[in-house]
């Protein structure tokens, strides 16, 4: 998945040339420059840099670059989706009148802020009549339906080794801080957030009407309680390995293993139809979770149970729970201040039904001829793999021709969906915020529940046309490109130089996505998309030693502090990083832009497509986002998804006469080779 820096629901497209959008002729590739940087010694300074001097991050924000840039401007447009729908008054379960509703809910703020959290009063009482852990785990299957989800982790997706049917699958989970990682690591940042948590736990426990003295212990129970089930989550890293993630046992085995949860009784309230099987995907997690049922104190379940109840939904509750969450988590952050609540609304609404949003969306703001112009892209990113496979000597024919058989089984979802979801059940009203999205949330449980026992729906989008954001689904075989990924802000796309786009669309996305079908996860599915190994055994190893040339070159970088990336954990977006930047390359210079050579502001066709490529990851980030993210995520920071691929192209060194004493240089004995 290309997965964007920004911490937002969603980034929405304007390529479309509606006469509502006002292009300008300004080149963002020339006016981001900082050309005091040797673009050999640091090409993500030299391409953004001079944006970088000339715009801070905002107070509010983690992050600031292309995504906001692009948000800021259809926000606007989402607000008057809202407001319109407002107006309308559309009749009881219209989609006009799902949205007007929630809108007006969510805006009410001083209705909100009276409420306080006695939305959830009724449940957090029933946590507290409980009696055994049988009734916790019983409320806790409930509450899971509404979107508060405690003990584990649990969801419905394909079956890894079997495409064609769904599968209820369990993982670890539990946990109040972002990773395992978080309870033991002892750097400064790390014992940040520690210290917030714990003073957040003690502030949630206060607010259910505890003294100081009670509070403080029902924190140190829980922060406890927590540390023991991270010491049996997997790291990471081990996350990443498809066979060892996937545990397929009878329902039978699975009570076995964990006789302490009814799970005929969580799937009762869950309204989980009988099953056969089910995929666990980390057992030891579970027979610890298992452990810790018989023998923690039913008093700490219940608080764990209640501060969980609280903090899910603490985003839609009154001003002081809210700020409460953002105090703890500003120290992962490093935001200043809150976003205004209009924007979080907007965040909320794109969650809850955002492909209903979507729908109104792109009538007016994407066009057709838009959407051809990058499904050609995919086309011609398509064939540049092709012969990229074709002139690889260190893979045999036998698994090339399966590899060209993957390529060609790919689905491409371009834009927005065919078929739109129903929402006609989806009960939204002007009760109160906290409410509508657990009617949501309520909502989609029942949606996926539903996918069980019928056949895959492969025309399914997992993703809302405005999203700014792209992802490869395995079990698919397929690449979906919403709108908004391709947008540039302040302009339509019909004046866009191709240079420009390749860097920018298909490199970064579209190369992307495909590559992510071929890196050390996605070439584990074959072309039907079911987990299996289709490479000869001599064609996996030599896979694998190009693989742990780029896991070396990124555990060098040190993007924040003293933190390495974990070059294991981020291998396979980086791999789809340089796949995608060689492909759009391959892609581009088979155009009529980089045949005629024309410079466009000085810059040859090469060097603009170099640019476009570092535009996409226009960003400046705060050092403990920075920080968190090395820590959590399986993406490389911004500046060395620039810095990183680059430097491996021959064409990057001719395109800007980098020269061996240039600081990025790499020797042709590091660069990484792979497709």
């Amino acid at each position: 998945m290309l997965k964007r820096i920004i911490p937002l629901f969603a980034i929405v497209t304007i390529i479309s040339c509606n006469n509502k959008t006002e292009a300008t002729n300004s080149d963002p590739l020339l006016e981001n420059l900082d050309t005091t940087v040797n673009p050999g010694d640091d090409f993500f300074l030299y391409a953004n840099g001079g944006w970088i001097k000339k715009n801070k991050i905002p107070d509010a924000e983690s992050a600031w670059g292309i995504g906001n840039l692009v948000q800021e401007e259809i926000y606007k447009r989402l607000i008057s989706i809202n407001e319109k729908a407002v107006k309308e008054g559309g009749a009881k379960g219209t989609v006009t009148q799902k949205i007007a509703d929630f809108w007006s809910s969510a805006m009410d703020t001083n209705a909100i802020n009276k409420d306080g959290i006695n939305p959830l009063k009724t449940d957090l009482d029933r946590i507290n009549k409980a009696v055994t852990v049988s009734d916790l785990l019983k409320l806790s299957a409930e509450f899971g339906n509404k979107g508060s989800n405690t003990f584990f982790g649990n969801y419905i997706a394909q079956d890894d080794k079997n495409s064609e049917q769904i599968a209820y699958i369990l993982g670890q989970g539990g946990l109040g801080m972002p990773n395992r990682d978080y309870y033991f690591n002892t750097d400064e940042k790390s014992i940040a957030v520690q210290n917030a948590f714990k003073e957040y736990l003690v502030k949630i426990f206060k607010q259910l009407s505890n003294d100081d003295a009670t509070a403080n212990k029902a924190m140190a129970d829980v922060y406890a309680f927590e540390t023991r089930l991270a010491k049996a989550s997997r790291k990471l890293a081990d996350l990443r390995d498809p066979y060892k993630n996937y545990n397929k046992m009878s329902t039978t085995a699975l009570q076995t293993l964990t006789p302490n949860l009814n799970w005929n009784d969580y799937w009762t309230i869950t309204k989980i139809p009988k099953l056969d099987s089910v995929i666990v995907g980390q057992p030891e997690f579970y027979t610890a979770l298992n452990n810790e049922l018989k023998t923690a104190p039913i008093e700490v379940l219940k608080n764990y149970m209640k501060y969980n109840y609280v903090s899910d939904f603490a985003t839609y509750l009154d001003d002081k729970t809210f700020m409460d969450k953002f105090n703890y988590g500003k120290t992962l952050s490093g935001a200043k201040e809150a976003r205004p609540r209009w924007k979080r609304v907007l965040d909320a609404q794109e969650g809850a039904m955002g492909e209903a949003l979507g729908q109104l969306f792109v009538k007016e703001y994407f066009n057709e001829t838009a959407k051809k112009r990058y499904e050609d892209l995919v086309e011609a990113i398509r064939d540049a793999y092709k012969e990229r496979i074709a002139k690889l000597t260190w893979m045999s024919d036998e698994t090339k021709a399966k590899a060209y058989d993957k390529l060609a089984k790919i689905k491409k979802k371009v834009g927005y969906p065919d078929k739109w979801k129903d929402f006609t059940a989806m009960d939204i009203s002007k009760t109160s915020f906290v409410i509508n999205m657990q009617k949501a949330n309520e909502w989609w449980h029942q949606y996926n529940v539903n996918k069980l026992g019928k056949p895959v729906n492969r025309d399914e989008w997992d993703m809302t046309p405005q999203t700014y954001n792209a992802y490869y689904n395995p079990s698919n075989n397929e690449i979906v490109l919403p709108a908004g990924i391709f947008a540039i802000p302040g302009k339509k796309d019909a004046d866009l130089d191709d240079a420009l786009v390749y860097g920018y669309a298909a490199a970064s996305t579209i190369g992307h996505e495909i590559t992510h079908g071929f890196d050390d996860q996605g070439r584990q599915y074959d072309a039907a998309g079911n987990l299996k190994d289709w490479w000869t055994k001599k064609d996996g190893e030599e896979f694998g030693l190009r693989a742990k040339k780029i896991i070396r070159q990124f555990n060098e970088f040190v993007p924040v502090d003293t933190l390495h990336i974990n070059g294991e954990a981020t291998q396979g977006e980086n791999i789809a990083d340089l796949g995608g930047l060689l492909l759009g390359l391959d892609a581009f210079k088979k155009t009529e832009t980089f045949k005629q050579g024309k410079k466009i502001g000085g810059f040859t066709p090469v060097q603009r497509y170099f640019l476009g490529y570092a535009y996409s990851w226009l960003y400046q980030v705060r050092k403990e986002h920075l920080a968190n993210r090395v820590k959590t995520d399986v993406h490389s920071p911004a500046k060395e998804r620039i810095n990183g691929p680059v430097v491996n192209l021959q064409e990057f060194y001719e395109a800007f006469n980098i020269k061996p004493n240039a600081k990025s240089f790499r020797p042709d004995s590091l660069r990484v080779n792979i497709w």
